[in-house]
């Protein structure tokens, strides 16, 4: 029984429908060429296209964001988007993204949860631990959330459980997840290989997401957030290396830009 879809625009943005509710996850409607800004004078060129732009987009029930950051978040974006939209995210972006004009942006700390109903169900977000740069130097960065997006039908029960690594490196607080949420239907995990200033590693690479993987544990995950910036430095072919290796290959949709799948309860439907 197909009741919902998952659609890849590029980057980590993508937008998921199920059972009558539409969120878009860390919207990136720059275009090739344009410069998402990344803070302290830092800038990474686009290097593809979004599959749609913002003004294609359908109404939006709500956006989750995992952190405010250029290439989650970018002025195309702020432009397009009705002011009215909800918007999920941390703490900080609320409280930023509320002095720009989006009245409607809501802040959780770790493993808070904020709850969206409708005619035929609810969704509840729940903020999940994330680390976007080692040690001191994640203090320079803004912070991210991992998110778990629960749907659940008229009756209550959980149908499907969404998982959205948000833009992290492996790091201990993330064994906190799997204890809190073993059953994963589908997961979307961030990779890329981020390098600030060409050294600096901000989101997991291929081997670091193949062991991700392999800690959620998800039913079915698909990539995203490899390849549309130059500050990548860790092409999909090197997690599909890493995830061949640790014998989850089966696992993988690898979904191309403007691509959809649809979703079902309990597991992401294969063609």
């Amino acid at each position: 029984m197909m009741k919902g879809s998952l659609q890849f625009i590029g980057n980590a943005t993508t937008l998921i429908r199920y059972n009558g509710f539409t969120l878009l996850t860390d919207p990136n409607f720059l275009h090739r060429g344009q410069r998402a800004y990344l803070g302290y004078g830092l800038s990474s060129r686009r290097l593809k296209d979004p599959a749609i732009d913002v003004s294609d987009l359908p109404p939006v029930d709500a956006v989750v964001l995992s952190h405010l950051h250029g290439d989650h978040w970018d002025r195309v974006t702020e432009k397009g988007l009705d002011k009215d939209t909800q918007i999920v995210t941390t703490r900080q972006a609320a409280r930023t993204l509320r002095h720009r004009g989006f009245g409607r942006s809501t802040g959780l700390e770790v493993w808070e949860q904020h709850e969206l109903n409708g005619p035929q169900g609810s969704v509840t977000i729940t903020a999940l631990p994330a680390r976007h740069a080692p040690g001191p130097a994640e203090a320079l960065l803004p912070p991210v959330i991992g998110t778990m997006l629960e749907f659940r039908g008229p009756e209550g029960l959980v149908e499907l459980r969404l998982h959205i690594s948000g833009d992290t490196l492996l790091d201990r607080r993330l064994e906190a997840i799997p204890r809190r949420f073993p059953e994963v239907d589908l997961a979307l995990v961030h990779l890329g290989g981020t390098r600030l200033l060409g050294t600096l590693l901000v989101t997991m690479d291929g081997e670091q997401g193949a062991t991700w993987v392999d800690l959620i544990n998800p039913h079915t995950v698909v990539p995203v957030h490899f390849d549309d910036y130059g500050v990548f430095s860790s092409p999909l072919d090197d997690f599909r290396h890493h995830i061949e290796q640790v014998g989850l290959a089966d696992r993988v949709v690898y979904l191309e830009r403007g691509e959809t799948r649809e979703l079902a309860p309990h597991h992401l439907v294969r063609h």
